[in-house]
C-alpha cells in the first residue's frame, strides 16, 4: 500500500529560497573581470566546511556557465574539470587550435596541460589571451589544464603565474636562476621546446625581475587564483 510522504515545510521553504537566489544572481549578469569573480568567490567560501564549499561551487559555476562566454574543452581531462565546475555546457574542440580560435571570437577555451601538444607555447605571440584559471585549483593541487580567455587576469591576494619559457637549461637552474630575482618556480610541464613553470604569486609580464630570465624566448602566459 503506497503511503504518502509527510510533507517537509522547512525544507521547502529553504529549497525556494535556494532557488530565488539563483533567479536573482542570474538576473545580476556576470562580474566585469575574472579577478573580481575570484575575489568575490573566496570571501563567500571563507568558513565553510569541505562539503558546502563543493555545493557552493557547484552552483555558482552553473550561474557562470549560464551568464559567462561559450566554453571550449580540449583534452581528456578538460570535459571532466569544466563538468564538474560548469555542468554540461562545455563544447568539445578536435584540436587545441580549434579551442583557441573559440577564444579569439570571445568565447573561454579549457585545456589540457600535456608535453604531446604545448598549445600553451602560442600564447606568447598572443599577448590577447591570457590564462585566467587553472584547474584543479585549491593550493595541494597541481594544474591539469588551463583556461584561456581574451582577458588580463588581476591579482586576487592569492594567485599562481605561469611563465613559458624556451631555455634548454635544466629546470633546477632555470628555477635557481629565477631564485636569484626573487621568484620562487616550480616546473610544470614541458614539450615541443617550451617549458611552462608556475611562479608563486601575482607576477605581472612586465616584471623586471623577468628580464634576464633564462631563455630566446619567454614571458609571462596568464595567472590564476588559488582557493
Amino acid at each position: 500500500m503506497l503511503v504518502e510522504p509527510e510533507e517537509d515545510r522547512d525544507r521547502l521553504t529553504l529549497d525556494r529560497a535556494v532557488a530565488t537566489a539563483v533567479q536573482a544572481r542570474l538576473n545580476a549578469g556576470p562580474r566585469l573581470s575574472p579577478d573580481a569573480d575570484a575575489i568575490a568567490l573566496r570571501e563567500v567560501l571563507a568558513g565553510l566546511s569541505p562539503a558546502q564549499s563543493t555545493a557552493v561551487r557547484a552552483v555558482l559555476g552553473r550561474i557562470d556557465a549560464a551568464s559567462a562566454p561559450p566554453l571550449t574543452v580540449w583534452g581528456a581531462l578538460a570535459p571532466l574539470l569544466a563538468a564538474d565546475r560548469h555542468g554540461l555546457t562545455a563544447r568539445p574542440g578536435a584540436e587545441p587550435e580549434e579551442a583557441l580560435k573559440a577564444v579569439r571570437t570571445g568565447g573561454r577555451a579549457l585545456l589540457d596541460l600535456t608535453p604531446s601538444r604545448p598549445w600553451w607555447g602560442r600564447l606568447l605571440a598572443e599577448p590577447s589571451l591570457r590564462v585566467t584559471a587553472a584547474l584543479p585549483d585549491d593550493a595541494a593541487a597541481v594544474p591539469r589544464a588551463l583556461l584561456v580567455q581574451q582577458a588580463q587576469p588581476g591579482p586576487t591576494g592569492d594567485d599562481r603565474t605561469f611563465w613559458a619559457t624556451d631555455s634548454r637549461l635544466p629546470d633546477a637552474r632555470i628555477v635557481e636562476a629565477l631564485s636569484a630575482e626573487g621568484l620562487a618556480a616550480t616546473p610544470l610541464i614541458a614539450g615541443g621546446g617550451l617549458k611552462l613553470f608556475i611562479l608563486a604569486g601575482y607576477v605581472q609580464a612586465e616584471d623586471g625581475r623577468l628580464a634576464n630570465a633564462p631563455g630566446d624566448l619567454s614571458g609571462v602566459i596568464g595567472a590564476a587564483p588559488i582557493y
